[in-house]
């Protein structure tokens, strides 16, 4: 398909280890995943594709699967406090420009938010910005650090173009809240290569940067429960949560069955969805976690404590417990059921191919696309 020559810039601090497998040991989290999917699967498109990363040392403007990345600034680099103005907003302003993009696509809340939309209001491009957690459509409960910031995400948001939700739940508090309409885009997932067949030798997988939100303590408590099956948990730090990694790392080794394995590169996480019988997610909230496509489409079944729009429950995708006595005992189920479980199984890997493939979902981003006035420039 011919998209008219459009050109579309993705706007993501974290996106280049997902890009460059060199880099892998740098931090990703889901949203980074979705972006890069997604961009690649504009590629497919036709569109002029870029994107705007942070300076982890790379060459700018290089060209990566097609996608020609240009960096900002470095994380550590300025004088603290005088540095949200240089060398980050000038850096990522003169990297917003050298993309020249007609659409510019940034996810997730934060500053750069708003820093994209005033870019695109001065230059008369335009900015989609995609929900990614439930948080980010409730007032001061952002996962933001600043008054100032949060203020300057909320201006971004009011100007943006095109906001995209990931649930009915999400376009409910953007109305709620921001009296602001968007549609309800699913995400996309990364396909298996047709080679990758693993043994199910883990009976419970839990996948996620450890954060207070993600309840990695209850992984621990599921595990006593589960004294009979192996379960391996995959996480890494996320800046500012330390201590809390190694209070976890350290509980982990105390419980006979769990095996911690800490922060594993990106490329190789998907092995251990394919390796595994279930997938569990112990988050009080969350948006759309990535984890679950990557869970289903290689065959995993998921159990969590929250349910996006009822899509685990309506889709027979896993289940929804209520608490860690009730998940341990639905697991247990399922796992002493061998047939029950190849047939999951089986659904939930072709129901992640059906509705959450990039190519689709691309396509559906293409035609709302279309549908936003050129710009002027």
């Amino acid at each position: 398909m011919n998209s008219t020559s459009r050109s579309i810039c993705f706007v993501g601090a974290d996106n280049y280890p997902v890009l460059n497998p060199d880099y892998q040991n740098h931090y990703i989290g889901g949203e980074s995943v979705q972006q890069t999917l997604l961009a690649k699967a504009f590629v497919d498109l036709g569109y002029d594709v870029s994107m705007v990363v942070t300076d982890l040392g790379q060459g700018d403007a290089e060209v990566i699967d097609g996608i020609r990345v240009y960096k900002s600034f470095r994380p550590d680099a300025g004088i603290p406090v005088l540095r949200f103005i240089h060398p980050r907003f000038t850096s990522l302003w003169q990297a917003l420009k050298r993309a020249d993009a007609d659409i510019y696509y940034q996810s997730c809340a934060s500053v750069a938010t708003g820093f994209v939309a005033w870019f695109c209001r001065k230059h008369g491009r335009k900015l989609v910005f995609r929900v990614a957690h439930d948080t980010d459509l409730m007032p001061g409960r952002q996962l933001i650090p600043y008054w100032r910031d949060k203020k300057i995400f909320e201006y971004g948001l009011r100007h943006a173009d095109l906001i995209i939700n990931q649930s009915q739940q999400q376009q409910d508090l953007l109305r709620e809240n921001y009296h602001l309409e968007g549609p309800e885009l699913n995400m996309v997932v990364q396909l298996p290569e047709p080679d990758d067949a693993y043994a199910r030798d883990i009976d419970v997988l839990w996948v996620n940067n450890l954060r207070p939100f993600k309840r990695p303590d209850l992984v621990l408590e599921l595990a006593e429960k589960l004294s009979e099956l192996r379960i391996v948990m995959v996480g890494g730090a996320c800046h500012g949560q330390e201590d809390l990694f190694e209070e976890i790392r350290q509980r982990a080794e105390r419980v006979g069955n769990l095996e911690f394995k800490g922060h594993v590169p990106y490329q190789e996480v998907n092995a251990y969805y394919a390796r595994s019988r279930i997938f569990v997610n112990t988050s009080d909230s969350e948006g759309f976690p990535n984890s679950f496509l990557q869970a289903w489409v290689r065959g995993t079944p998921v159990f969590s404590f929250f349910d996006p729009d009822g899509v685990i429950k309506r889709g027979r995708l896993g289940d929804s417990p209520d608490g860690v006595d009730q998940m341990a005992e639905m697991v247990r189920d399922l796992i002493r059921d061998s047939g029950r479980l190849a047939e999951i199984s089986a659904h939930v890997s072709q129901f992640a191919l059906d509705h959450y493939s990039p190519g689709a979902v691309a396509l559906r981003y293409h035609e709302l696309l279309q549908s936003l006035p050129q710009s002027g420039c």
